[in-house]
């Protein structure tokens, strides 16, 4: 029928390098056998090696897409990327407000692995207001939810308090990624489900800076599986194990901090 088949969409910026952003987006949400849409709402000049320029997109057009995409798709879940200052995530959440669009992942990109700024400090207060309240998962990073936060995450108690404050500021489920903190060669992720339930999800950490795109691709791959109707804790249980093969399996492109393996299994 119509219309029947699995659509997920990404609301992010475009990393002309291809590792990190829409790009990792849709080659996840297309592995996980889910059609995947778009909403661009920011170019980047970007490669392993950083983020040279950026530009966000008018407002008036990312409105566009919006409704370009209600008017004729059926879209089962979403998540939001990059989404660069405080018109851009003002924009997104009237649209998310305004279509359903299934659940909302914010995965709230700040940082670029090279340093670069996604996210004007600004904006940072603006998706607290704005979008946390949407979201029915969130999936920062430490630096992410420290940001978020104002608390300084220096242990597993520490993540577990840290995903409590992210609840507490309006989204209803939390994952909080270990990646940045040191635990005996392993990293180590906090989930906190709406209903106070929680869980830890541990996998081995590699010797390799080839992890670009690794928050957007985990984010995306949450969003293809719950386009297929999938319950939220096994999308990301799952989500957990494809990043990790996506890490392993590496491959080898550019100079710098270079992609995923989005063929990994």
């Amino acid at each position: 029928m119509v219309n029947e088949f699995p659509q997920a969409l990404s609301i992010a910026g475009s990393d002309s390098g291809g590792g990190a952003g829409m790009q990792a987006d849709l080659k996840t949400m297309q592995m996980r056998h889910v059609f995947a849409t778009a909403v661009l709402v920011a170019i980047t000049a970007q490669n392993t090696l950083g983020v040279q320029d950026s530009m966000p997109l008018p407002p008036a057009m990312i409105d566009a897409q919006f409704a370009s995409l209600n008017d004729d798709l059926q879209i089962r879940a979403c998540k939001t990327g990059m989404l660069a200052d405080v018109p851009t995530v003002e924009c997104v959440a009237a649209n998310l407000q305004k279509y359903d669009f299934g659940p909302v992942i914010v995965d709230p990109v700040m940082i670029a692995k090279g340093g670069a700024p996604l996210l004007t400090d600004d904006a940072i207060e603006t998706v607290k207001k704005h979008l946390l309240p949407l979201a029915t998962l969130i999936t920062p990073n430490l630096p992410e939810a420290e940001r978020l936060t104002g608390m300084q995450v220096d242990s597993k108690e520490e993540m577990v308090t840290v995903g409590h404050q992210l609840q507490d500021l309006g989204a209803k489920n939390v994952l909080v990624k270990g990646g940045h903190f040191d635990q005996s060669g392993l990293a180590q992720d906090f989930v906190l489900l709406a209903n106070d339930e929680s869980f830890w999800m541990t996998s081995p950490r590699f010797d390799t800076i080839r992890t670009h795109g690794t928050g957007d691709t985990i984010s995306a791959c949450i969003t293809a599986e719950l386009a297929k109707g999938v319950p939220l804790e096994t999308a990301i249980r799952t989500s957990k194990a494809y990043v990790t093969a996506t890490i392993r399996d590496g491959i080898e492109v550019g100079h710098g901090h270079g992609p995923l393996n989005h063929w990994a299994l």
